[in-house]
């Protein structure tokens, strides 16, 4: 079973809906005993950073997503939240990845960055197994990741940020692959697949 992390900041009906396409079954919730007996965790999210993480706060998820062994996909807001902080708030947020999150600059391009963007592949990863070079993905975000040494694809909105990182088992993606078409259901697939598959996920 996957869980699927229900907090203010959750887009659970996306997710849940991409689920039921994969035939996945999946549990949403903000109970520490429901998420103990997962499989796996998606950790979506849309909105404020400060928010979202005095929610997490409230429910002590922002301890077991830090302790947790189990794979964790964060998808957009809840990628951002891995991080180590955000300028959003300012906000100190969960530091399972290394890095600031800065906002893009409105007087390059328009923000937030929304709409559908190229992912160029850094690095081999099993989230991208059997995804095209150059996919398209659907995004809707004003503030970015810097590309580090965690960073497995990147894209470009006037800077170039991470799209997709990944540290041991916890794995982000920036854009929503719930609204990505069929790119973005594979990436899905495949993280089912790392899961229920044996296939590695790990990476230091």
């Amino acid at each position: 079973m996957i869980a699927i992390i229900d907090y203010r900041a959750g887009n659970l009906a996306s997710v849940s809906n991409a689920m039921d396409r994969l035939q996945a079954a999946y549990r949403i919730s903000n109970r520490i005993p429901d998420l103990d007996e997962a499989d796996a965790v998606i950790f979506p999210g849309v909105g404020h950073a400060g928010s979202a993480m005095a929610d997490l706060q409230k429910n002590g998820l922002d301890t077991w997503l830090k302790e947790t062994k189990k794979p964790v996909l964060g998808i957009c807001l809840g990628m951002q939240l891995l991080y180590e902080s955000t300028t959003e708030g300012p906000t100190q947020t969960l530091g399972v990845l290394p890095g600031r999150l800065e906002k893009f600059d409105s007087t390059k391009n328009k923000v937030p960055h929304m709409g559908w963007n190229t992912v160029t592949e850094r690095r081999a990863h099993p989230l991208l197994r059997n995804i095209l070079p150059g996919s398209h993905f659907y995004h809707v975000h004003s503030y970015y990741a810097p590309v580090t040494e965690h960073t497995i694809a990147e894209s470009t909105y006037s800077i170039t940020f991470t799209a997709i990182a990944a540290r041991n088992n916890f794995m982000g993606v920036q854009f929503h692959p719930e609204k990505s078409g069929p790119a973005g259901e594979k990436l899905l697939r495949n993280f089912l697949e790392m899961v229920y598959g044996g296939m590695r996920y790990t990476m230091a």
